[in-house]
């Protein structure tokens, strides 16, 4: 048996990237993952509705710089 090197369920996660939503109703900031933004998502502050197409990634696994 060998240790594995990263967690359990790490492949399914490994390539996911994380936006940055705001609110246009009240301004209020909501993480949100590649794979959640085909959802609905309610701000955290106001419960309005996050418009995700306006939401801006921030942080992936994957680089999009040349390498």
């Amino acid at each position: 048996m060998t240790t594995p090197r990263h967690c359990p369920g790490y492949e399914k996660f490994k390539d996911l990237s994380s936006f940055r939503c705001t609110c246009t109703n009240c301004g209020a900031e909501k993480e949100v993952f590649s794979d959640e933004l085909d959802r609905q998502q309610k701000c955290p502050k106001c419960g309005q509705i996050i418009d995700c197409t306006r939401c801006v990634r921030y942080a992936g696994a994957k680089s999009t710089d040349p390498r």
